[in-house]
């Protein structure tokens, strides 16, 4: 005979439910003969319905109880009465807050402070008693830094809207270029294998994982275009490069021979390199890929602060950037703001995990998965980012320039699913106005 108990699978590991016990009893019931049971039945419940063998036994006592006294209906209720089960260990909240705050990095410390068992500290994680927090340095703001902030931020807001509804618009003229370096591989990467000896642990190894081999890109992006239906227009991805030569190799080895061509990264990348690769790579890719109707407007070309980034007044610059009829300009963003260029808030990263996905041996295997990788992020992405942009911009305003926020979350992914995504945001009225109240003191 088949038994069928109605489990509700989201409370196996709870209590049973009247009409699950009273399921139980009834199957005892037909597997007994004259009050005994058939061999093995009860393990056989208690094993199909993960339960103990003794909470089998309890039901199938309170069943031949309810039979012997002539009962009509089983009784099989629970004899439970007042408060039962594991009893609860209370954690006063004030008296974690006393606590320093380097006391309180991970259960063992916390609990050892509180002297209570770690278990417990976990307990109170999980029902959200304590709320887990990753904290992160942020860069030192000056009061000069907060004011370019501000000016920025309201710079990319319409001028025609700004006192009435202020929505971002003039972001759409930004190109956002950007350096990071690209490891071979990480110092510590995590896999799934099978247990036990199934699958031998992998071993990896380099000369020092201090210098892993590494390869610089500079990416330069711009806010992405669709229509009215959501058809794109313009992907926004401008292109992904790398500092990179290509040498002969001047002796033989054990892994090629003297003369064969090698791809080495540039390790020192200088004014000079970047001026080249702006004006040799990114320049004809932003001529070839900008939208037609709006090469006639002036274009800016955002970087940040570093060192080898050539100035808005380099000459050899300035003539290559006034080619074609394109008018395209050098803008420095705000300094100590890196949330402000969309490769650094979130792009660069997206990049890097396609690319680990890759498993890349050697420089060559590594600049190729990267422009691979850059080329098969979708436009939808990017516009996600530059959406995260603009969300971190409002945060910016509300704060007076400071970085003391945590970068919004909006759902895009749900409202992009549901089709009622934005492509452009709206900054609350009274935000501009005291932030321009503030600049002008």
């Amino acid at each position: 005979m088949r038994f069928v108990v109605p489990i509700d699978s989201t409370f196996r590991n709870k209590r049973l439910k009247l009409e699950e016990r009273q399921a139980i009893a009834m199957f005892l019931l037909k597997e007994s003969k004259e009050g005994s049971l058939k061999y093995g039945s009860i393990t056989k419940v208690a094993m199909l319905l993960k339960k103990s063998i003794r909470t089998i036994q309890r039901i199938w006592k309170q069943c031949q109880s309810s039979v012997d006294n002539g009962k009509s209906s089983l009784d099989v209720t629970l004899r439970l009465t007042g408060k039962v089960g594991r009893k609860w260990i209370g954690v006063d909240i004030n008296k974690v807050k006393e606590i320093s705050l380097c006391r309180r990095t991970n259960y063992r410390s916390l609990a050892f402070t509180m002297n209570m068992a770690k278990s417990t500290i976990f307990r109170r994680v999980k029902d959200g008693t304590l709320r887990p927090h990753s904290n992160s340095i942020k860069p030192q703001l000056t009061e000069g830094n907060k004011k370019v902030l501000l000016q920025y931020c309201l710079s990319m807001i319409n001028p025609n809207t700004i006192h009435i509804n202020p929505i971002f618009m003039n972001i759409f003229i930004y190109v956002h270029i950007d350096e990071k370096w690209f490891f071979l591989s990480k110092k510590v990467e995590r896999y799934y294998l099978l247990p036990g000896e199934n699958e031998p642990d992998p071993y990896r190894s380099y000369k020092s994982k201090n210098f892993l081999p590494k390869v610089m890109f500079m990416a330069s992006v711009a806010h992405p275009r669709f229509d009215e239906n959501g058809i794109e227009l313009f992907s926004g991805k401008i292109g992904i490069f790398s500092f990179v030569v290509k040498e002969s190799a001047k002796r033989n080895s054990k892994n090629r021979t003297a003369g064969t061509m090698e791809t080495k990264p540039i390790q020192s990348v200088t004014k000079d390199i970047t001026r080249a690769c702006l004006i040799e790579k990114v320049l004809p890719a932003i001529r070839a890929k900008w939208p037609a109707s709006d090469s006639n407007n002036p274009l800016s070309l955002q970087q940040d602060n570093a060192r080898p980034h050539i100035g808005n007044n380099d000459l050899e610059f300035i003539e290559a950037a006034q080619q074609d009829g394109f008018d395209i300009r050098l803008w420095f963003q705000p300094s100590n703001s890196p949330d402000i260029n969309v490769l650094d808030l979130g792009f660069f990263r997206a990049i890097q995990s396609l690319q680990y996905q890759k498993a890349p041996k050697n420089v060559d295997e590594l600049v190729e998965p990267v422009e691979r990788s850059f080329d098969e992020m979708k436009a939808k992405q990017l516009n996600h980012v530059f959406l995260t942009l603009l969300s971190c911009m409002i945060e910016e305003m509300k704060d007076s320039g400071g970085n003391n926020y945590k970068v919004p979350h909006l759902n895009k992914n749900g409202l992009e699913r549901a089709e009622n995504l934005a492509l452009q945001l709206h900054c609350d009225i009274d935000i501009v106005n005291k932030d321009l109240a503030l600049l002008q003191q």
